[in-house]
């Protein structure tokens, strides 16, 4: 795949609206990784996964994530060592944020807060995304589950491919406010999402919701989808707020 099929590609991506003309495909990459350690989906000290890896979940080519790694090492926000692998060395990104909001931000809310405004806000938008989506997203979509599934035992890889996933959906709606709404509602409590996909069967559970939320969008049928986002949803609210409550509950019974 050439730079030029990566900025083709990376055209039909989500998060890009940052993104001027005439940046590079590694720039917009290095965009991406960064907003990953923003979201707290990578975290400091955290390994990255391979390039290969890197370039299935993000849909680019192996040497085009080589250069966004060689921008962000440039800036001291990975480490690039001879004979270990990459890791990320600090999680000061500067103005840049994950989305509209700082995550700090959206994690001052409770969970039920949080939940209820993806309920309310993401049906709608999924709705819209199986009215809207092209031929080419779903290829897209298609792929991330491919990279999803061979991420089955490695929930940082799994959540890279997962956040791909539905920001693509979301500006499938061809709504770019409520998209990036939502998309800033999907950061919420990543370092709790991280462990909760680190439950057994958690992954499976997730990728089974994604293959049902894409056969919808297939169909164009909005019902199945908002259906299959419901169930989605659902699941991840539970398991957040499992996790969340199994880590206040020493704190109560200590004080």
């Amino acid at each position: 795949m050439s730079i030029r099929d990566d900025i083709s590609v990376l055209d039909q991506l989500p998060d890009l609206r940052d993104v001027v003309p005439r940046r590079t495909a590694r720039d917009v990459v290095a965009d991406k990784m960064a907003r990953l350690i923003v979201s707290g989906i990578l975290q400091v000290g955290d390994l990255l996964p391979s390039e290969r890896d890197l370039a299935a979940a993000l849909q680019v080519s192996r040497e085009t994530v080589r250069g966004g790694i060689q921008s962000l090492a440039a800036r001291g926000i990975i480490e690039v060592s001879q004979g270990t692998r990459t890791r990320v060395a600090t999680a000061d990104i500067g103005s840049l944020k994950a989305g509209l909001y700082e995550a700090r931000k959206i994690n001052s809310y409770d969970i039920e807060a949080i939940h209820a405004a993806r309920q309310t806000v993401e049906r709608p938008v999924v709705a819209a995304a199986a009215e809207h989506i092209s031929a080419q997203e779903l290829s897209l979509l298609r792929d991330s589950l491919s990279a999803q599934y061979a991420a089955k035992d490695d929930p940082v890889r799994f959540l890279i491919c997962d956040r791909e996933f539905h920001l693509t959906i979301y500006r499938a709606s061809r709504n770019p406010a409520l998209a990036d709404f939502v998309s800033d509602l999907y950061t919420y409590m990543m370092a709790y999402r991280r462990k909760a996909v680190s439950q057994p069967g958690a992954i499976a559970a997730s990728y089974r919701d994604h293959e049902a939320i894409v056969a919808g969008l297939a169909a164009h049928d909005a019902a199945s989808v908002v259906a299959a986002f419901n169930t989605h949803l659902d699941r991840i609210y539970e398991t957040t707020r499992g996790v969340l409550d199994a880590e206040r509950t020493p704190l109560a019974t200590t004080g």
